[in-house]
Parts: structure tokens; sequence; C-alpha cells
């Protein structure tokens, strides 16, 4: 059974997307790991409910990227991660994690990438007028939502109503993420 990690800022819909497939099968696999940048974040209540380790930390607690990342690194490699999963982690993955990680590490993106990489992908994707939104999973490198593109998900959207976009985006993003996930896996 393959052993992942998932990396979550926020209120963790594909960390338990991802959990409830490994859990019922879809995936041979188990997530092993949650890391998260905001200890408070509803995500880490949804790994206790899981019964999933957690490594909730404060960046400012910490000198130094360099720092935290070479802590999450040393986590991974006693859970014996084999993938990494960013699922709403909103920090840049710096080169201490790609080191150790590198061609491992795939992230979610609320955008058809290459266009509007980086935060508020879906509001500036509204104010550019586009009229097809989509998802994008792609591997992580040193570049800002830049890596290569793994499997991609559009749909059309009217209007200028970002939550409507992001709720259809996220019902696309928990299938998408599970379906990349058993490709890469296999």
């Amino acid at each position: 059974m393959h052993r992942i990690a998932v990396f979550a800022s926020g209120k963790g819909t594909n960390f338990e997307a991802i959990v409830t497939a490994c859990n019922n099968a879809e995936l041979d696999a188990q997530v092993v790991l949650l890391v998260c940048d905001k200890p408070q974040a509803e995500v880490v209540a949804k790994a206790e409910r899981f019964g999933i380790e957690c490594f909730a930390f404060n960046p400012k607690e910490y000198s130094s990227k360099e720092q935290y990342e070479a802590q999450i690194v040393e986590l991974l490699d006693r859970a014996e991660v084999e993938l990494v999963c960013l699922a709403g982690y909103m920090r840049i993955v710096g080169q201490r994690l790609l080191s150790a990680y590198g061609g491992r590490i795939i992230n979610i993106h609320p955008s058809l990438l290459p266009a509007f990489a980086g935060a508020r992908a879906v509001e500036q994707a509204i104010e550019y007028g586009v009229k097809v939104f989509g998802i994008t999973i792609h591997y992580v490198d040193q570049s800002l939502d830049g890596g290569k593109i793994i499997a991609q998900r559009a749909f059309e959207y009217d209007g200028n109503d970002a939550e409507q976009v992001h709720r259809i985006g996220q019902q696309i993003e928990h299938k998408l993420y599970v379906e990349t996930i058993k490709k890469i896996l296999k």
C-alpha cells in the first residue's frame, strides 16, 4: 500500500476526498501524514477525526523556511511517504523540500494553467472575463504553479460569482485529484 502525505492550509475538502478514497479502497494508498501551516485550520480537526498524524506548525516560529522544511522532510522520511499532495497549501515549496521530494510532489490549482497562476486564480479569471474555467494538477518545481501538467479539466461558467466558481471547481477537484493520484501510483 502506498503512503501519501497531504499538505493543506484551510478547510481540507481535498484532504477529506483523498482520505475517503483511501478508506474506500478506491486508492491503494493510505494518508499517513497531514502537514498544515495554520494550526487552527479546519483540516487539522479532520485529520484528528480520521486518526491521521498531523504536523501543524506556525512558520513564524521558525527562523527560516529551510528550518521548518527540514523538520517536514524528517517527518516525511520517518513516515516513508512516497507521494506528497498539496491540497490548498498556501506556501511556496522551498528548495529543502524540493531537494528531498522533487518529482514526488503534486499540486492542485483552480485554473487552467499556465493561465492565472498564484493566489486568487478564480478572481483573476473573472476579472479577465473568461468563460471557461478549470482545474489543473501539476508536478511542483521551483516555479510558481509552473511544473509539468499532469491533468486538467475545464468547465464553462458565464458569470462573476467567485464563490459559485469555487463550488463548481471543488466538485471537479475532488474527483480529478483522486483519479490523478491513482494513475500516478500505478
